[in-house]
This record gives C-alpha cells, structure tokens and sequence, in this order.
C-alpha cells in the first residue's frame, strides 16, 4: 500500500472542498429560482379569512405562488414572478416593499414599480371572498401597473 504524499493530499481536499461549495451554491441559487409548476399554475387555492392578513407586510401563499397584501381598497393577491424575468420577488419587512435578488427590481407592498429592469409593477391575481375565507384564481392573472403608477 503507498502512501500519499502532503501534496497530493492537499490537492484532493482542495478539490473536494471546491465540488462541495459548487454544489452548495447551486442547491441554493436551484431553491430561489426553481419554477413551481405545480402549485399556482392555473388553480383555485382557498387560503385564509381576510382579517388574518396582516396590516402591515404582506402574507406568502406558497400554494398560489403569490402574496396577499392588506390595502385600504380590501386585499390583493400579487404574484411572487417577477415581471422582469421571472424570479421570485421576496417581500424584504426592513424595506417595507419587495426586492427582486435576480436584478434589483424593488416594487411596494402594494406591487406598484420603484425601480429596476422590470417593465410594469408586479402582476395581480383575481380574488373573491367564499365562505368567509379568501380565495386566489391564479388562472385570472392582471397584468401589473406601468412604471409612473402610483397607488
């Protein structure tokens, strides 16, 4: 049996040191940016009754792709896509508005464009109250306000 030498030793866990921080990197950037085809595409999700949604920040609803919002005209349902390139567009509380990580588009709570690449502010989803509890349509998408819109 030969033994390896220091140098090749090093040179073996630096490589495998470097194969782990590729993987952990692109583990990382797949959960951030992978689709979620099945939930949000075309449904109906039943979600929670309006006065569960916060005054202030914003609500995920992870099985629609979206968010819903609490505004003086009731509650909205936006979509987590970014309008840019499709990113999800996280909801940053320290901010107060959404910040997209791809390209720095930021949009307000309300979805309204502030700045960045994207063409218009972030989409809307149809909503309607049944039976006591909110209900997004994420077959019934509205395109986002253009940029210059203010809410």
């Amino acid at each position: 049996m030969s033994e390896m030498s220091r140098r090749s030793f090093l040179s073996t866990a630096w490589k495998v040191s470097i194969g782990f921080l590729a993987a952990a990197g692109v583990i990382t950037s797949w959960d951030l940016l992978k689709p979620q085809l099945a939930a949000g595409v075309d449904a109906i999700v039943r979600t929670v009754k309006p006065e569960a949604v916060p005054t202030s920040g914003v609500l995920e609803v992870p099985e629609a792709r979206g968010y819903l919002v609490k505004t003086g005209d009731g509650v909205i349902a936006l979509s987590e896509v970014c309008t840019h390139l499709g990113c999800r567009v996280p909801y940053i509380d320290e901010n107060n508005q959404f910040e997209c990580p791809c390209h720095g588009s930021k949009f307000t709570r309300e979805g309204f464009y502030i700045e960045g690449p994207s063409p218009r502010g972030m989409d809307h989803y149809e909503t309607e109250v049944v039976e006591g509890v909110i209900v997004i349509d994420t077959s019934q998408v509205s395109a986002g306000p253009p940029p210059g819109t203010v809410g």
